[in-house]
């Protein structure tokens, strides 16, 4: 086989590829037996009828495009390692010649990765951090989890306040006319929470049990449909229940209650070492994205399309299974946002184009420092994760090898070396606050 790679512009080219005759006529004689189990011939057997009569009744012409499904994608995966390219696309294909006892020539149009310029990567300056606990942040964290425990009583005569849950009913009219999707019975809504269009949940403060009200809204400049967006819209409302959050004491019985511990002092004591230990977590991570944002500030680099959009739907997918994990589904969080799916994704766009520049950067970092993941690397891994889900490792590798992503946890191993280096290599300065 030969193939040659041309590029033409930016990061696409055309591949070129011809394949010699023997390989179409043998991935014709496949394509005959699959299609001649398929057809009726009158005097022959289902798959028994021979080549020559298939042939002169259907023609040879009637086995091209099997005998091509069979031997394209091969060719061209063939063709791509021998060029020496990474598509990021599906190729663009134009087959120019497919003839038995011929040779198979064709062209593809393919987006690649896109070269990377480096700039300065060693010796780059980030912001020292501290992971020294503070008093406040662990009282802080003692009201979070006093509300996580708090109970939650009915108020039976008192008004709701900010932070209530209310059950509610509500509907929504413009000009007079009920309109699609503003209607919901024994709806449980925390005020407070910002879960709902400006003005929505303010209003329902003050309101009583089985008190009815009208409440006058203006849905905002930029909200998803037309028909409503910036007009002014009554909610009538009705108030079926006030369910209201009761703190439990901060005091030694409270720390027997979440914890192992006797005394809320020694209680405190371990959640300021648990603190201090997310603490460094979050400040190496903060540390990796400072280094990585700069790195990729320093280097010139085209970002395509394609890999924008593949990563806005990667992004989707991991917002979704967010969604899951609370009981929601996209549907209900579009219709509680005001947003519907193309605004989500335009807004995910800038996030998805950073992170593409970013791993695009550190790509080329590791190739240009020789950083790669060894078998010994993949395997200590895989070894992690084997704990992680409790499953044996070979299994995992059997199951990575046979998807494929063996090869890419090499790579993210190999950018993970690359982050490495960047701190290794980098300048810690004072805060200038």
């Amino acid at each position: 086989m030969k193939a040659s790679w041309e590029k033409i512009e930016k990061n696409q080219g055309v591949l070129t590829v011809e394949v010699e005759a023997e390989r179409v006529n043998a991935a014709l004689d496949k394509a005959f037996k699959k299609v001649a189990s398929r057809v009726n011939v009158p005097g022959f057997r289902k798959g028994k009828v021979p080549r020559q009569i298939f042939e002169s009744r259907f023609g040879v012409e009637s086995l091209y495009q099997d005998a091509l499904d069979i031997l394209l994608p091969e060719a061209y995966i063939e063709a791509v390692d021998e060029a020496g390219i990474e598509p990021i696309d599906r190729p663009e294909v134009d087959v120019q010649q497919l003839a038995k006892g011929q040779a198979l020539k064709f062209t593809a149009k393919v987006d690649v990765k896109p070269e990377v310029e480096l700039g300065e990567y060693k010796g780059l300056e980030v912001t020292e951090r501290s992971s020294e606990v503070s008093e406040e942040e662990i009282n802080n964290e003692l009201e979070q989890l006093r509300k996580r425990h708090a109970e939650l009583t009915v108020v039976e005569d008192g008004a709701a306040e900010e932070g209530d849950i209310t059950v509610i009913d509500f509907e929504g009219f413009l000009d007079g006319e009920a309109f699609e999707g503003g209607k919901a019975e024994n709806y449980s809504l925390e005020l407070g929470s910002n879960s709902f269009i400006p003005g929505f949940e303010s209003q329902v403060v003050g309101m009583k049990k089985d008190e009815e009200k009208d409440l006058d809204i203006t849905f905002p400049e930029d909200y998803h449909s037309e028909e409503l967006k910036g007009k002014q819209v009554v909610f009538k409302v009705k108030v079926h229940e006030i369910k209201r959050k009761n703190l439990p004491e901060l005091d030694d019985e409270f720390a027997k209650d979440v914890s192992e511990f006797e005394t809320l002092d020694e209680y405190k004591e371990d959640l300021k070492k648990n603190l201090q230990e997310r603490k460094e977590q979050n400040n190496r991570v903060e540390l990796e994205n400072e280094l990585v944002d700069k790195a990729a500030a320093n280097a010139t680099v085209e970002v395509p399309d394609v890999l924008v959009e593949n990563e806005i739907s990667t992004m989707m997918k991991d917002f979704e299974n967010r969604l899951r994990m609370q009981g929601l589904t996209i549907d209900m969080y579009f219709q509680f946002s005001g947003q519907d799916e193309a605004a989500l994704k335009e807004q995910m766009r800038g996030d998805a184009e950073k992170r593409v520049r970013n791993n695009l950067v550190l790509e080329a970092i590791a190739s240009a420092e020789n950083l790669s993941a060894s078998d010994e690397d993949v395997d200590a891994e895989i070894e992690k994760m084997a704990k992680l889900y409790q499953r044996e490792a070979d299994e995992l590798k059997s199951i990575l090898e046979e998807n494929g992503n063996l090869d890419n946890m090499k790579k993210d191993l190999g950018v993970r070396k690359a982050i490495d280096l960047l701190i290794e290599n980098s300048k810690a300065v004072a805060n200038a606050e």
